[in-house]
C-alpha cells in the first residue's frame, strides 16, 4: 500500500516510542489503518452477531420447540464449542497456508450452517447446526487477530486492537436490538436468514478487501507434529498461559451476561423483547467508551498497568452487582448501573490481555491467537449453561460475572505477575524494515 498527501506513511518520528524494529503496519498511513480496522472489524463481528443476534428470540424458541430454557441455552453453548474447536484447527492452518484461504472457507461454511439453522426442524438439529456455525465464525475470529499481529506488535498492537474493538462493539450493541426488531416482522428463523445475507457480504469483503498478510517465507511447516510442538511451546510460557486465562475468565463474565440477560430482563424484570434489545445495547456504551479511552491510556501507561487497574475495578463492581442481585436493592436501575461498570472494566481487559499474550509469540500469531480464542470460547461454552443450571436469575448471572472477574484478578497477580512482564516479554521481530 502506498499513497501521498494525507496517505503519507507514518514514521518512527510520529511517535515518542524508543527506536525499535519496524513492523509492516508501522509504514501504513492513517487512512490505510482505518480501512484495515473497518475490514477486520466487519469480519470479527461475525462471531458476536452469531452469538448475540438471536438472544431476544430464546424464549420464543423455547415455546416453538416446547422445550426448556436450559436446553435452548445449549444452542448457545454449541456455538461457543464450535468457535473454540474451530480456532484450534484454523489457527495452525492459517500459519501454514496463509490467512485468506482458511478465512474464505470458514465464511462459506458459516453461510451454509446459517441457512440450515433457518430451516431446522427441531432443537437437536438447531443445536448441531449452531456448532457448525461456530466452526465457520472461528475463521473470522482467529484470522482477524492474526492479521493484526502480522502487521503490528506491542503497544501499537494494543492501540489498533482498541480501534478494532470500536467496530466490534457495534456488533453486540446492534445484534440483540436488530434481532428484536426483526422479530417484529418475522419469526426467529428470520434472524438466521439475515445471518445468511451478512455472510454473503462478508465473503465479498474477504475476497476483495483483504490482502494476504503472511508471506510464504514466514509460514510454518504443516503437519500434526510441528503443530503439536507449537502448542507445547506456547503452553510452556507461564506468562502467556496466565494472560490467556485472564482473557478467558473475562470472557466468561461476558458470556454469563449474554446467556442470562434475556431471561433476567424479560422474565424477572418484565421487559419486552424490544426493551431488552435497547437495554442490552445501552450496556455496551461503556464498552465503546472504555475501548477508545484505552488508546489514550496506552500513551501514558503500560498495557499491564491498565490491565491490573481494570481488573481491580471490575472485580469490585461485580461484587456490588452480586449484592444488588441478591438483595434486590435499587431494583433494575441499580442492577444495570453496577453491570455497566463491570462491563466497562472488562472492555479495558479485553484488548490488553490478548495484546500482551500475542506480543510474546509473533512467530506463530495464528496458532497463538487460536489457542487464546479456543480457551476464551471454551470457558464461555462452560459458563453459558451454568446460568441456566443455577436458575436463570439475576443472582446466577451476577455470581458467574463476579466469579470470572475475581478469578481473573487472582491469576493476573499470582501467575502472570504483571510487574515482571516488561522484562520478560519475548517479542521477536518477524519483519525488520530499515
Amino acid at each position: 500500500m502506498s499513497g501521498s498527501g494525507d496517505d503519507a506513511p507514518m514514521t518512527a518520528a510520529d511517535t515518542a516510542a524508543p527506536p525499535r524494529a519496524l513492523m509492516p503496519g508501522d509504514l501504513m498511513s492513517r487512512r490505510q489503518r482505518l480501512r484495515l480496522v473497518l475490514v477486520l472489524g466487519s469480519l470479527i463481528a461475525l462471531g458476536p452477531l452469531t452469538i448475540d443476534m438471536y438472544l431476544p428470540a430464546l424464549p420464543a424458541i423455547v415455546d416453538d420447540f416446547a422445550t426448556s430454557s436450559s436446553t435452548v441455552q445449549l444452542t448457545l453453548t454449541g456455538t461457543l464449542v464450535g468457535l473454540a474447536l474451530g480456532q484450534l484447527v484454523i489457527g495452525p492452518l492459517s500459519d501454514a497456508l496463509g490467512r485468506r484461504r482458511p478465512l474464505i472457507a470458514g465464511i462459506a461454511l458459516h453461510i451454509v450452517a446459517s441457512l440450515g439453522c433457518a430451516l431446522a426442524p427441531n432443537i437437536a438439529a438447531l443445536g448441531a447446526l449452531r456448532i457448525v456455525q461456530g466452526l465457520g465464525a472461528a475463521a473470522a475470529a482467529v484470522i482477524g487477530m492474526a492479521v493484526v499481529r502480522d502487521l503490528f506488535s506491542g503497544s501499537a498492537f494494543a492501540q489498533l486492537l482498541s480501534r478494532l474493538l470500536l467496530v466490534m462493539s457495534a456488533a453486540p450493541i446492534l445484534a440483540p436490538t436488530l434481532g428484536s426488531e426483526l422479530l417484529r416482522w418475522t419469526q426467529w428463523r428470520g434472524i438466521f436468514a439475515a445471518l445468511v445475507v451478512f455472510g454473503v457480504l462478508l465473503m465479498l469483503i474477504a475476497t476483495f478487501g483483504l490482502s494476504e498478510t503472511l508471506p510464504p517465507g514466514r509460514r510454518q511447516r504443516g503437519g500434526a507434529l510441528p503443530t503439536a510442538r507449537l502448542y507445547r511451546s506456547l503452553l510452556r510460557d507461564r506468562a502467556f498461559v496466565g494472560l490467556v486465562l485472564v482473557a478467558a475468565l473475562a470472557m466468561a463474565a461476558i458470556f454469563a451476561y449474554v446467556a442470562g440477560s434475556s431471561f433476567v430482563m424479560q422474565e424477572q424484570y418484565g421487559l419486552s423483547e424490544q426493551q431488552f434489545g435497547f437495554a442490552f445495547g445501552a450496556g455496551a456504551i461503556g464498552l465503546i467508551i472504555a475501548t477508545q479511552g484505552n488508546v489514550r491510556l496506552l500513551r501514558r501507561y503500560s498495557p499491564q498497568r491498565i490491565l491490573t487497574v481494570a481488573l481491580l475495578i471490575g472485580s469490585a463492581a461485580a461484587l456490588v452487582l452480586l449484592g444488588v442481585a441478591a438483595t434486590g436493592f435499587g431494583g433494575l436501575p441499580a442492577l444495570l448501573a453496577s453491570l455497566w461498570l463491570a462491563l466497562t472494566a472488562i472492555a479495558l481487559v479485553m484488548p490488553n490481555a490478548p495484546a500482551l499474550a500475542l506480543s510474546r509469540h509473533g512467530e506463530a500469531a495464528g496458532t497463538a491467537s487460536a489457542l487464546l480464542g479456543a480457551v476464551q470460547f471454551g470457558v464461555g461454552a462452560v459458563t453459558a449453561p451454568l446460568v441456566g443450571m443455577l436458575g436463570n436469575g439475576a443472582v446466577a448471572m451476577a455470581l458467574l460475572i463476579a466469579g470470572g472477574l475475581v478469578m481473573a484478578l487472582v491469576v493476573l497477580l499470582l501467575v502472570v505477575r504483571p510487574a515482571r512482564l516488561a522484562s520478560t516479554e519475548p517479542d521477536p521481530a518477524v519483519v525488520v524494515v530499515h
